[in-house]
């Protein structure tokens, strides 16, 4: 499985982003893909996760009703819309996928495939 993430960029705050991970086509049945992100100086952190065979969704609090994950299957790419972004959500993004299940689908550990992360930075 390969994965590679894109559309990081600079934004002010308020601002939106949207974020793609395409995927090598081998992410089917009960895979999950999620999204962490890492600030400098900080540890990866779970943002969002989508399990591919019924787009099943999860979020960490904090961007619950801001950020959006969301799958285009006839793509095989997983995209995370980024809405009210705020100076903290400034992180390299990374996706991974993973057969995690629900139990475990906020921790780095669970997924063995991760793309090359996109940074995104927001300006006060």
């Amino acid at each position: 499985v390969q994965l590679q993430a894109s559309g990081g960029g600079l934004v002010q705050a308020g601002g939106s982003l949207r974020l793609s991970c395409a995927t090598s086509g081998r992410v089917v049945g009960n895979y999950v893909v999620a999204w962490f992100r890492q600030a400098p100086g900080k540890e990866r952190e779970f943002v969002a996760a989508l399990r591919w065979n019924n787009a099943t969704t999860w979020y960490t609090d904090s961007v619950k009703g801001r950020f959006t994950v969301s799958t285009d299957n006839a793509k095989n790419t997983v995209y995370l819309q980024m809405n009210s972004l705020k100076p903290e959500d400034t992180a390299i993004y990374y996706c991974a996928a993973g057969q995690a299940i629900l139990s475990t689908i906020r921790r780095v550990s669970s997924y063995n495939y991760w793309g090359q992360g996109t940074l995104v930075t927001v300006s006060s």
